[in-house]
């Protein structure tokens, strides 16, 4: 019970972390794709594509759009990117503004070639498991600490989901982020 509390603390705190409460007409929602070796989108991704969506903002004021990034894991396969889009449009019936990044094969990658399709954008939400979403947020502000500052939170945590699995997500995220600096696992832009 301990280590299931203290792991749904733990990603509850990294969704939070390096984001503001930016205001504005335009929104880009961009989603990380994740390994994806298959024709059809992963658990993982397909997860990650319902994380997106519902993290649009839907009020009738909001230019938004769903970015998808991730390229090619296989020969001749497609992009994780057209994978997500193609599970957003086909199962989830998602209508919205779609555009895909399909170029990306790491973390770093994906936070590089969405910046172009970020410069407009008054708010922008980074969609992945908690600490991997951290880690995009902070290569953002690493690379382009103006656009940074435009960063919100997702919808990518909510308490109880993955919770079996939180634990071992908890783990492998803290090993992943340990490459950062404290100040910045901690710190929201200024």
């Amino acid at each position: 019970m301990v280590i299931l509390a203290w792991s749904e603390w733990l990603n509850r705190r990294w969704s939070r972390t390096l984001v503001g409460d930016n205001e504005g007409a335009t929104e880009a929602v961009v989603v990380l794709g994740y390994r994806n070796p298959r024709a059809t989108a992963n658990l993982i991704n397909r997860w990650r594509v319902r994380a997106g969506i519902r993290s649009l903002t839907d009020d009738g004021r909001h230019d938004t759009r769903l970015i998808f990034s991730g390229g090619t894991t296989t020969i001749g396969g497609a992009s994780e990117a057209r994978l997500m889009a193609d599970y957003a449009r086909s199962v989830l019936e998602f209508t919205g503004t779609v555009v895909l990044e399909e170029e990306s094969t790491t973390t770093w990658e994906n936070v590089t070639n969405v910046i172009p399709l970020l410069e407009d954008a008054d708010r922008i939400k980074i969609v992945s498991q908690p600490a991997h979403a951290l880690k995009a947020r902070e290569y953002l502000r690493r690379q382009r600490p103006d656009l940074a500052k435009r960063l919100v939170r997702a919808d990518d945590y909510r308490p109880g989901e993955w919770l079996i699995v939180k634990p071992l997500l908890a783990l492998y995220g803290l090993w992943r982020l340990r490459r950062l600096r404290a100040e910045e696992r901690r710190t929201t832009p200024g």
